[in-house]
């Protein structure tokens, strides 16, 4: 059984108990091997949150995202990017950027979120991948460069003072010595002329209507 190292406030029985009973753990194809507790049509997760007083939104941490899978796929094409390397996954949502850097080799994930629920998310994710992440409920764009060797951020540029704080951090990882790696589908406020392409994917976004045309998820890193 996989070790999970937890740290949020109120992460309650009733997130994870919801998660295992409305959120159907199944493969990803676009990611052999990998698999997620799911939102679906009858999960009912906006409900979930109105009864608790949150906003009735579907949340974050329930899908996987353009970004996000493209961002995996890249660290299991490339595992000489991970290898052995202390991994932060940053607005990690379900967790499956931190899962896929430890499938790829990382010594070490540690996957932030400001939501406690995705924290609940990202350990049972991480347990059903058999891999150890640590999920630690916090904002880190503030802050110094954490002692880590890779920084990763998966669909984070979707508003655009998030944006600006994520540019700014990731940055300041560079200037530390800290490698970094952006997943996107191309939002409005991803910097592409402060960019470098390394990769485009075809993939379903969450949001997608059945038969509608593959979105483009590419990684990227600062120019």
């Amino acid at each position: 059984m996989a070790r999970i190292s937890v740290s949020a406030p109120d992460v309650s029985h009733d997130t994870r108990a919801f998660i295992r009973a409305k959120l159907k753990l199944a493969p990803l194809p676009f990611l052999d091997g990998l698999k997620l507790h799911r939102a679906g049509p009858q999960s009912a997760v906006g409900q979930f949150i109105a009864r608790r007083g949150g906003e009735a939104n579907a949340p974050y941490w329930a899908y996987p995202w353009a970004g996000g899978l493209a961002l995996a796929r890249y660290l299991l094409d490339h595992p000489d990017l991970v290898a052995g390397r202390r991994v932060l996954d940053l607005g990690a949502g379900c967790g499956l950027v931190a899962i896929a850097a430890m499938k790829a080799g990382a010594s070490s994930a540690i996957a932030t979120d400001v939501d406690p629920d995705a924290i609940a998310a990202i350990a049972l994710n991480a347990e059903a991948n058999s891999v150890v992440v640590a999920a630690i409920c916090d904002d880190p764009l503030g802050e110094p460069p954490p002692e880590v060797d890779l920084a990763l951020a998966g669909d984070l540029f979707y508003e655009a003072g998030l944006a600006a704080r994520a540019f700014d951090f990731l940055a300041r990882c560079r200037a530390a010595g800290i490698a970094t790696l952006i997943g996107d589908p191309g939002r409005e406020h991803l910097p592409r002329e402060r960019l470098l392409q390394l990769a485009d994917y075809r993939l379903d976004d969450f949001g997608d209507a059945p038969g509608a045309a593959a979105t483009a998820g590419a990684v990227f890193a600062l120019a």
